[in-house]
């Protein structure tokens, strides 16, 4: 059990499976905020990790065998192991400094290259993927409502797109932190930023997301949503914002 008082540190530790790299594992927090301290003692995965793997492998347990998109990754235990089980993996960033479209060599990434793409307009083709899978983007994105479209564009039917967004405002509707004028970051709240996977600026929040997010997504995307709540310590999944959000496209046009 965990414990915490003025005179003893915060510890916890428990043994079980991880979903992130399928491994018996022990997982353990040196700090009371298990979404970043409760890791894997094999592969280092965080509780957002582990619940999106399990996500993914319960409604898709073919992944490997599925063409998967994933938008930014971070190079966490979960993008490594897509990558290096899943034939048809791509990885894209957006990074101007190349054309989007454009295959950029990262022999220092374990994905070896990545695409630059824009995800708000994306250069695949309609129905390229099974699976779009975004860790923790959506909150920097300014029209997350052409993001998602495209994503609905590019996934074939039947697929769906899989990802994590920290649901802050929870019962609260979402609310903009920064908005684009002209090209020109205007700031409505103070710049709050998390990390950048191919920069050292970090990358700026700019919604800060409530549960309304199911409706938006669907609203301007036309996937059936639904977001995923799993407390389940035994597969290391425990904390807060760990909410995994799925958008299925139907496997058969409407008429």
């Amino acid at each position: 059990m965990p414990t915490s008082n003025a005179a003893e540190p915060f510890s916890f530790t428990h043994a079980g499976l991880c979903p992130a790299c399928d491994r018996d594992a022990t997982f353990s927090a040196d700090g009371p905020y298990l979404r970043s301290t409760l890791r894997c003692s094999e592969c280092g995965a965080v509780p957002r990790h582990r619940a999106i793997m399990r996500v993914i492998g319960q409604n898709f347990p073919n992944w490997r065998k599925l063409s998967i998109h994933e938008s930014s990754p971070g190079w966490d235990p979960v993008s490594k192991r897509l990558k290096a089980e899943c034939a048809d993996y791509v990885a894209s960033q957006y990074d101007t400094s190349v054309p989007f479209g454009a295959e950029v060599p990262a022999p220092r990434l374990p994905c070896g290259s990545y695409r630059s793409e824009n995800l708000e307009a994306q250069t695949f083709a309609n129905g390229s993927f099974d699976l779009v899978i975004t860790q923790d983007v959506f909150e920097h994105i300014f029209e997350p409502g052409k993001a998602i479209a495209e994503i609905a564009r590019t996934l074939k039917p039947g697929g769906a797109t899989i990802m994590t967004v920290p649901i802050v405002m929870k019962t609260k509707p979402s609310r903009r932190r920064a908005r684009l004028e002209r090209e020109v970051v205007v700031h409505l709240l103070e710049p709050q930023y998390h990390g950048n996977p191919i920069g050292t600026d970090g990358s700026l929040v700019v919604i800060d997301w409530g549960y309304d997010i199911v409706h938006y997504l669907h609203h301007h995307s036309g996937l059936s949503f639904m977001m995923v709540q799993i407390d389940d310590i035994d597969h290391g999944i425990r904390g807060d914002l760990i909410e995994v959000l799925v958008g299925f496209k139907r496997s058969v046009p409407d008429l």
